[in-house]
């Protein structure tokens, strides 16, 4: 079971570049601007993205452990975490479908919290080595993303901060491929997740799941 939520976190990652694109596509290509220019841009987007998935692996960890610790002394707790988790794999999909966007009240609580991190970032700017993306990469995990919340209410239901760790690694890296793309100016790809047909299949099939997930919870 635990292969199969590893999985799914990274299919979802996968499946998110069409909000990836919206949310982070003017950060990723902004970074461009503060990489030197004699240099490949390649390693320091790498950099920042290792970094970004550093961030969600600790932020999985914490919430993995706070789960456990909940499970621990109530015991129904596993039960409720399970289903609030199918619940937000739902609403994800709903999100990115643009049916119901009610994922955006998270996010907005996130920004208070955020504008106090945000302002550490300059000093690793403009990048003079990869490192030094790394550590601004990190920072920029932070950024207040729906996706990103409702993934992490499985890693709440995973059972520990380990198996909490590795679904958000690979959600992180399921991420990955979108923002590479939108690094290297691979527009087919970029259109492509922008494409209205493309955000509803995805969408419906994560909805699928949702109810997959429920039903499981359920039984």
């Amino acid at each position: 079971m635990e292969q199969i939520n590893y999985f799914s976190a990274f299919l979802i990652g996968l499946a998110g570049g069409v909000h990836c694109v919206g949310m982070c596509g003017g950060i990723v290509s902004a970074l461009r601007m503060v990489t030197p220019k004699d240099k490949p841009a390649l390693p320091f987007t790498l950099a920042y993205n290792i970094g970004r998935i550093i961030s969600y692996t600790l932020a999985g960890a914490i919430t993995g452990a706070l789960g456990k610790m909940a499970s621990d002394f109530v015991p129904v707790a596993s039960y409720a975490l399970s289903i609030l988790s199918a619940v937000m794999v739902f609403l994800l999909a709903c999100y990115l479908g643009k049916w119901w966007t009610g994922l955006t009240a998270l996010e907005s609580v996130g920004k208070h919290l955020f504008r106090y991190i945000q302002p550490v970032s300059k000093r690793f700017l403009p990048f003079k080595t990869p490192f030094s993306a790394i550590p601004y990469g990190f920072i920029w995990g932070w950024l207040p993303c729906g996706l990103v919340y409702s993934t992490l209410t499985w890693s709440l239901a995973a059972g520990s901060a380990i198996q909490g760790a590795g679904i958000m690694l690979c959600f992180g890296l399921g991420t990955l491929p979108t923002l590479l793309a939108v690094s290297t100016g691979s527009q087919y790809i970029i259109q492509g997740f922008k494409h209205s047909a493309v955000r509803q299949c995805i969408a419906v099939a994560m909805a699928l799941y949702a109810a997959y997930l429920i039903y499981g919870a359920l039984s």
